[in-house]
């Protein structure tokens, strides 16, 4: 426990200072940064050829984020299906089939990494470097870009005239990308290469392992593991270089390692609560924000925890006393373990360093709500986005309640943007649960490994990573196939760019109203009391929407194995 808390001070301690940085790198003012970046800036811009200095409105913006990620779904695929008769491939690696390749491409286009393959053997190092840290950089650079074009056309207290738009969404990506992530991953990378973290461009090496019987070998997959390991946790991406993801010890070797890791995964998302303090001057909202966060992050962190310091009901009578080591590295032990699993989810992260497929019933169905809630720190720039949108229509609601015409920051809120607002909300049950049942009804495209209550959590688990961008799964289906290939890549372009981009528009739209002046009857959106509204509208619509299916799934198996 004392591991648990001294990370979660670990990641407050960094993310204040971080946080300054990232307002001063992000930000519309001028800084000292400029002298340094501008130049490097200056020249992706002129081989881009685009003008940051040009503000977008908002269906530019949203044009200009969706055009890039169709031009980069469309060089990943072509990458990993021809990937064998590209360069950089000393394994000799073939290409990928053409659905997998798709459900890949789209899966890391989209901040998910959700892998439906196994990395060091079904990708070559071209594909590695130049496909998948790519989008791993640029993904959660987007997120960034559109919160803050956000943030600056309706958080921001002194906002200039909203004929200007919202930005420019190339120099918002671009300050995103070479200010924040790219200095940020070089230093872990290091420390994860100190820490012994393979970084390199070599083949498999051939080994003759310890306890052979006879003259057998091993091949070892190496490759430039460190500088993906790195940007796999800060940027809530969650792709590992190897199968098992950070439960490999050549892509999470020791402890300090597993801090480092485990930090970064927070690191960025909680930053982003004193950057957007800083940008927009909402100090107090930020902190009501972070408030509501950190609630969520410990009772989910301390349920999960609590739940794998329990034993395995399927090991009854078979194993040692104690926790729930079944899927786990010794290394870690349950409370790191639940700490990290408790985290990727919190974040749409979906790394792992144990197997969530093993934890106990309730813990895996705190991980799932995790995922369903999604914004308890949430992703990079998205876990904020989603906040937003539920703390829209927590104002809907709350200025209801009061007897007041429903607003927001001092601007109305009316039809168009609740509607808009709840189809953003909405679309998670529909998407999530309507997927479920056609998996679960149709016969033989399930496969799943458990045919009862496990079986469903498999398949909702599945779907919830999808549309959540989060990656992580149960790992007990036969994914690698057309039906799940296909159809999570519907929730997870979904899933990604609806919450994201809806936000961006009703920002724009409500900036171009007239804003009321406050009175005595004015909501105080950064109130305690309108920070727990937001928190119940949370709980309520989540729990509304999929605890059926929860009680049915792991609730189910809870009580069966408690038997």
């Amino acid at each position: 426990m004392n591991d648990m808390m001294l990370t979660y001070a670990l990641v407050i301690g960094m993310a204040l200072p971080f946080g300054l940085y990232m307002a001063k790198s992000l930000g519309d003012q001028r800084s000292y940064l400029d002298r340094f970046f501008s130049p490097i800036e200056g020249v992706i811009y002129r081989l881009a050829g685009v003008n940051p200095e040009v503000s977008m409105p908002w269906q530019a913006y949203a044009t200009a984020v969706l055009k890039l990620h169709v031009l980069l779904i469309l060089l990943a695929w072509l990458t990993f299906m021809f990937q064998g008769r590209l360069p950089l491939n000393p394994d000799g690696i073939a290409g990928m089939r053409w659905d997998t390749a798709l459900h890949t491409a789209i899966s890391f286009a989209t901040n998910t990494n959700q892998q439906h393959y196994s990395g060091q053997a079904e990708l070559s190092h071209l594909s590695q470097t130049l496909a998948i840290v790519t989008l791993q950089f640029l993904t959660p650079a987007t997120g960034m870009a559109v919160l803050v074009a956000i943030a600056r056309t309706l958080l921001a207290k002194h906002r200039q005239e909203s004929g200007l738009g919202v930005g420019n969404y190339y120099r918002d990506l671009t300050r995103s990308s070479v200010r924040i992530l790219l200095p940020l991953a070089a230093v872990v990378a290091l420390l994860l290469t100190w820490q012994g973290v393979p970084a390199n461009y070599q083949a498999a090496h051939e080994i003759t392992p310890l306890d052979a019987q006879v003259e057998e070998t091993q091949r070892i997959p190496l490759g430039p593991v460190s500088a993906m390991v790195a940007i796999k946790p800060l940027g809530t991406n969650g792709g590992g270089w190897y199968g098992p993801n950070s439960s490999v010890p050549l892509e999470n070797p020791t402890a300090i390692s597993n801090v480092i890791e485990t930090a970064a995964i927070m690191l960025i998302p909680v930053a982003l609560l004193v950057a957007l303090a800083v940008m927009t001057g909402r100090h107090r909202l930020m902190v009501g924000i972070g408030g509501v966060m950190l609630a969520f992050s410990l009772v989910s962190t301390g349920l999960v925890v609590s739940s794998e310091r329990m034993p395995n009901a399927a090991f009854a009578e078979l194993s040692a006393p104690g926790g729930n080591m079944e899927g786990k590295e010794v290394r870690f032990g349950t409370d790191m373990s639940a700490l990290w699993g408790s985290w990727t989810t919190q974040t749409s992260n979906g790394s792992v360093n144990a197997m969530h497929d093993s934890f106990n019933p309730l813990g895996g169905m705190v991980l799932i709500m995790d995922m369903l809630v999604n914004v308890t720190f949430g992703g990079v720039g998205v876990g904020l986005i989603g906040f937003l949108l539920y703390l829209m229509l927590a104002a809907f609601i709350g200025s209801l309640m009061v007897g007041r015409a429903p607003e927001l920051f001092g601007h109305p809120l009316e039809t168009r943007e609740i509607r808009w607002i709840s189809l953003a909300i909405l679309a998670q049950p529909l998407i999530i649960l309507g997927l479920s049942a056609l998996a679960v009804s149709l016969p033989g495209v399930h496969g799943t490994t458990n045919p009862t209550h496990h079986g469903l959590a498999q398949v909702i688990y599945e779907y919830t990573s999808a549309f959540a961008n989060n990656g992580s799964g149960f790992e007990g289906l036969d994914d690698a196939t057309y039906w799940w290939n296909l159809t999570c890549a519907i929730a997870l372009l979904i899933g990604r760019f609806l919450p994201m981009l809806v936000p961006l528009a009703v920002a724009s739209w409500l900036a171009t109203k007239r804003t009321a002046p406050a009175g005595r009857g004015t909501l105080a959106l950064d109130s305690g009391a309108f920070m727990a509204l937001t928190a119940g509208v949370i709980v309520i619509i989540n729990l509304l929407g999929f605890l059926p299916a929860l009680v049915l799934g792991p609730v189910a198996e809870a009580l069966v194995l408690a038997q």
